[in-house]
């Protein structure tokens, strides 16, 4: 299996790149954010990669990080979504972000991905959920404070008046999970809205 790839950077566009290594170019599908963030053509390039194979093709996928090739794994695990829609959720969202909107049920924020509806972000959610609880991310305590706020009763009823006052589910239960989660639901919502009012 093809793990990385170093090599000169020969051809881009957004959605594929050309890396030749020993006068053999290698076409790999990208996300935008790598595609947007690459050196000039005819640089050194290095890239986590991933390889599926197919009845009819082999399809190699770059990526910029390690846990950004992690995170595309993961999400391709998920019955019904495939490369291209990995590709889009990377596309869309970093991996600790990611992460974090599906540790705390932010289906409608999934949407937002090229191809990603409604019904197949309520699934992503629901397999996924349990199992980033054990994926080391730069953002572990954002993960684990969204935890904490889904674990208490006056914590989701916090989450939800801010999501009722046009927050999104992910932000509400970043901003409670980082407070004290046994202090009432009241001053758990004053106590939020202080904190992403100061984020705005």
């Amino acid at each position: 299996m093809i793990s990385s790839l170093r090599g000169k950077l020969i051809y881009s566009d957004p959605e594929y790149i050309v890396i030749e290594c020993s006068g053999v170019g290698f076409k790999c599908f990208t996300t935008r954010n790598l595609a947007f963030n690459l050196p000039q053509i005819g640089s050194e390039i290095f890239v986590h990669t991933y390889l599926a194979v197919k009845e009819d093709a082999l399809d190699l996928y770059a990526f910029s990080t390690a846990e950004e090739l992690s995170a595309f794994r993961l999400i391709t695990s998920v019955n019904g979504v495939g490369s291209k829609i990995g590709l889009a959720l990377l596309s869309e969202f970093a991996p600790d972000r990611l992460f974090l909107i599906i540790a705390s049920n932010d289906a409608k924020a999934l949407t937002s991905a090229s191809g990603v509806g409604i019904k197949l972000a309520q699934r992503i959610i629901l397999e996924l959920k349990d199992k980033i609880g054990s994926i080391t991310t730069d953002n572990d305590t954002v993960v684990k404070a969204v935890g904490n706020a889904t674990a208490s009763t006056n914590a989701s009823e916090a989450i939800a008046a801010l999501v009722s006052l046009g927050f999104s589910q992910s932000e509400a239960s970043l901003a409670v999970g980082r407070l004290d989660t046994t202090l009432s639901t009241d001053a758990l919502i004053k106590a939020a809205l202080k904190s992403l009012s100061r984020q705005v």
